[in-house]
């Protein structure tokens, strides 16, 4: 039975360490290349981060596509979504980003995109990873692909992204702080709002391998609100390393989650007329989400936490608006995944078409308190113990319908994380205390 290398979002780890070593790394190389060469040779594209290790691993990737007999197009530092993009209109088989998202500059990974510009489909892994378990076999000198590079892609990349900006009025006149996170947009991303009219200021543009994400992005807007205030900028926009997360600040330096983004995004298809069907959010989404959601007269289902259960939902519903509080956000009439830029752009529209600021269009949301607690466990299962689940219980008829509890066991570590949200933030940070008191009790 082969091992499972593929996680919800590609193949992670600590570079240097089982799976991100470059020996591991050609070798998955290889057996894509094989998994994929099933169905006729072709074109793998391979774009990447701002990471250092990025270098190591694109070599060990093309070598091991190669060696598998498929050709390579090399893209450089590019936004994951660019490499989604790219991989549907350029005809390849499959695409390829070497980032490691959010996270700092020390772990790494690998994420695979069909030649639709879609995830992975579950059957298409295992078959790689039945691969992986197989001897390297490198083809002969007739069967092995060639590399080469696309010299132009991210200025096809900023050209779509433009093109999906739907309002007649530009951006100009807007002044906008873009923070690109040291990471694959900060060339991209202020490119793209100055040639649509704004005056942008631009920080977390100087990567230098070591300092992606490390206090900028949408993981630390704390700079982002401060030069926004300091600019007496109209709004901030942040993405993270790899550009497929948005968070924003607006004009008074208040951060502008996931959530509200995904809310306002919403509010602009009912007030335009193209009320759609519903939203998808996920566990973690605030309950204030929900609430203005269905207060609008539209659908709201939660998916479990992750941007590919995110997806399922909308395809299985033929919905086309989701994502998550941290800023991942799906617009599937515009795009195949989700994407900072083209998320930014929907908002950026929002404010022009409706002439409010950015505070005003996320007045509609009210958000509730969240606090959450990571109990360490030696079982997961504790969660579902007799005592926990009598604990919760109770907790949630404190809170009525004007609150909620989450358990769920974390995929990677040894937690327990629990969730408890409600209109009162004492009696939330309480409450979670004594569920969380209740999970570490029954684990001893």
């Amino acid at each position: 039975m082969s091992r499972r290398y593929f996680g919800t979002d590609g193949i992670r780890g600590l570079v240097g360490e089982s799976p991100m070593t470059p020996e591991f790394v050609m070798k998955l190389g290889w057996a894509a290349g094989r998994a994929l060469a099933a169905e006729g040779k072709g074109t793998v594209l391979i774009g990447k981060d701002t990471r250092i290790s990025g270098y190591v691993f694109e070599s060990a990737l093309e070598a091991g596509l190669a060696s598998a007999g498929m050709d390579v197009r090399l893209l450089g530092p590019l936004p994951t979504p660019a490499v989604a993009y790219l991989t549907r209109t350029q005809n390849a088989v499959a695409g390829v980003v070497i980032s490691a998202s959010h996270n700092p500059y020390h772990d790494n990974g690998i994420k695979f995109f069909s030649a639709e510009g879609k995830k992975l489909t579950d059957e298409m892994e295992s078959t790689i990873e039945s691969f992986l378990d197989l001897p390297f076999e490198m083809n002969t000198d007739s069967g092995l692909g060639k590399v080469s590079r696309i010299e132009d892609a991210a200025g096809r990349y900023a050209e779509f992204c433009k093109s999906t900006y739907r309002e007649k009025q530009k951006l100009s006149g807007l002044r906008i702080v873009v923070d690109a996170a040291h990471g694959a947009g900060y060339r991209i991303a202020p490119k793209v709002f100055s040639e649509l009219g704004a005056e942008v200021f631009a920080i977390g543009v100087e990567p230098d391998g070591l300092n992606i994400n490390h206090d900028v992005g949408a993981t630390s807007p704390r700079a982002l609100a401060e030069e926004v205030v300091a600019r007496r900028a109209d709004v901030g926009i942040a993405l993270d390393g790899d550009g497929d997360r948005l968070v924003m600040v607006d004009h008074k330096g208040v951060v502008v989650d996931g959530d509200e983004l995904l809310f306002i995004m919403a509010q602009e298809e009912v007030r335009k007329g193209q009320k759609p069907p519903g939203v998808v959010g996920t566990l973690m989404s605030n309950l204030g989400l929900e609430q203005a959601i269905e207060g609008m007269g539209l659908g709201f289902v939660r998916a479990n936490v992750g941007d590919r259960y995110v997806m399922q939902e909308l395809e299985s519903r033929g919905w086309t608006l989701g994502g998550e509080s941290s800023g991942h956000l799906i617009c599937l009439d515009r795009t195949t995944t989700g994407d900072a830029m083209v998320a930014a752009l929907a908002i950026l529209g929002a404010m022009r078409s409706s002439g409010s600021d950015l505070s005003e269009l996320s007045e509609g949301m009210v958000k509730y308190p969240q606090h959450m607690i990571n109990v360490p466990c030696k079982d997961r299962e504790d969660a579902s113990h007799p005592s926990v689940q009598a604990t919760v219980k109770e907790v949630e008829s404190r809170l009525g319908d004007q609150g909620r509890v989450l358990l769920r066991p974390s995929g990677t570590e040894p937690l327990i994380r629990v969730m408890v949200e409600g209109a009162h933030q004492a009696l939330v940070e309480e409450s979670a205390q004594v569920i969380a008191d209740c999970v570490s009790s029954v684990g001893h």
